[in-house]
């Protein structure tokens, strides 16, 4: 399969998580900016795809970004581009951007088995945790990389 032709829309997404699950295929859904794609991220995708035999990935759309409050700049790569990398990834199966401030309906269309975030969220404040949990599927929190955000790498950008 083309890369390319791993980004697809909601309802696509959620029709090939649907299939997997038929197939008895556990489906992983884990999200995020993906602004300046870095080892922490690579590392992140690898690890959430061994939660599980597919993984589908939430972009954050531009303007979702923007009202994450990451600054006034971000996102510095357009959502396509970003979709582009985050798919060329052996990793990742599916791309799916979404517009909301969260991706709890983006989690509701997809039902996965396993919700997968970075260890600095609490587990009780992980959105979309109810609906994974409620379907008798698991929260994983995977470790973060020392010293890879890309806020991180902005800042230190800056100060040289």
């Amino acid at each position: 399969m083309r890369y390319l032709d791993k980004i697809v829309d909601r309802a696509a997404a959620a029709a090939k998580a649907e299939e997997a699950r038929r197939a008895r295929q556990r489906v992983v859904f884990t999200n995020g900016c993906f602004d300046i794609l870095h080892v922490g991220h690579v590392r992140y995708l690898a690890a959430a795809r061994e939660s599980g035999d597919l993984l589908v990935v939430g972009l954050n759309s531009d303007a979702s970004v923007r009202r994450l409050h990451k600054g006034p700049e971000r996102p510095l790569v357009p959502e396509a581009a970003r979709a582009e990398v985050v798919a060329a990834l052996a990793a990742v199966d599916w791309v799916t951007i979404f517009d909301e401030d969260t991706p709890a309906d983006l989690i509701a269309a997809i039902q996965p088995d396993v919700l997968v975030k970075g260890a600095d969220w609490a587990p009780d404040r992980v959105v979309g945790r109810e609906i994974v949990e409620a379907r008798g599927g698991r929260v994983v929190l995977v470790p973060l990389v020392a010293g890879f955000s890309t806020t991180s790498l902005i800042e230190r950008w800056r100060r040289s």
